[in-house]
């Protein structure tokens, strides 16, 4: 198993300003105040799948359409501009409700800062806050609605919620660390692929589905090297398991 040093210098290598340039975190770096960072994150960890240059390019767009101002784009309510914008599951019937739904939330109170916070005070956190939006969505909301913000219930690794909650609580350079009702010991590791692919090459995770009982095995063997912020790793794992691939390529390649 890789030890506390080794994994320590990964993160010193890759958890830089240098990230941002090829991560959906980019969105956020954008913004002035703190409304406009936790929208942009949560509207950009939604659409954070599959190939990465396709969906940052949709982000672009989608935020465009936005006209760059994504806080008084939510609070003026008018969305019809995203009809026809889509993005592979998500048609235009799946986002702009996802919108609407966000325009309610700034409307009745301080947002998703405070959605977050009361949610984090319950039994089921992360339920509780999709609960939110499942109760609000129209019956004409399809499956790129739920694809978008899954159920934690089904088990998934529920990898872009716990993203963006680790943007919106660890401290920068990478993240922001706008919100501090959590602290970064009570985040969770956003589980994909290629986390999931370098962490059992490490021996941290023995697990064989990337589910949310991967996340919870994984963020447990990290606390033991880190109990403050076990999730910094995330960046070291991330990163050097996409080095690792382009390099697969690369050499298939030549």
């Amino acid at each position: 198993m890789i030890t506390k040093q080794e994994l320590d210098l990964l993160v010193e290598k890759y958890e830089t300003r240098e990230f941002i340039k090829d991560d959906p975190i980019q969105f956020i770096h954008c913004w002035k105040t703190k409304q406009d960072a936790e929208l942009a994150g949560f509207i950009a960890s939604l659409f954070a799948y599959g190939n990465r240059k396709m969906f940052i390019k949709k982000l672009d767009e989608l935020f465009k359409r936005a006209d760059n101002d994504i806080t008084g784009y939510v609070n003026n309510g008018d969305f019809g501009n995203l009809k026809g914008f889509e993005y592979r599951f998500a048609k235009d019937y799946d986002i702009i409700p996802i919108f609407e739904i966000l325009h309610t939330l700034y409307a009745e109170s301080k947002g998703l800062e405070e959605l977050f916070e009361y949610a984090f005070k319950q039994a089921d956190f992360l339920q509780t806050a999709v609960d939110y939006f499942y109760s609000r969505a129209p019956q004409t909301a399809g499956q790129g609605f739920y694809h978008m913000i899954p159920n934690p219930a089904n088990g998934g690794a529920m990898k872009r919620m716990n993203m963006f909650l680790r943007w919106m609580v660890r401290k920068p350079p990478v993240d922001l660390g706008i919100w501090t009702f959590m602290k970064p010991k009570d985040l969770l590791i956003p589980l994909d692929v290629h986390v999931a692919r370098v962490s059992r090459n490490m021996g941290l995770l023995s697990r064989k589905s990337n589910d949310f009982k991967a996340v919870l095995e994984l963020t447990d063997k990290l606390r033991g090297f880190c109990p403050e912020d076990p999730v910094k790793y995330d960046f070291a794992m991330f990163a050097f398991g996409v080095e690792l691939n382009m390099e697969k390529r690369s050499g298939k390649n030549e």
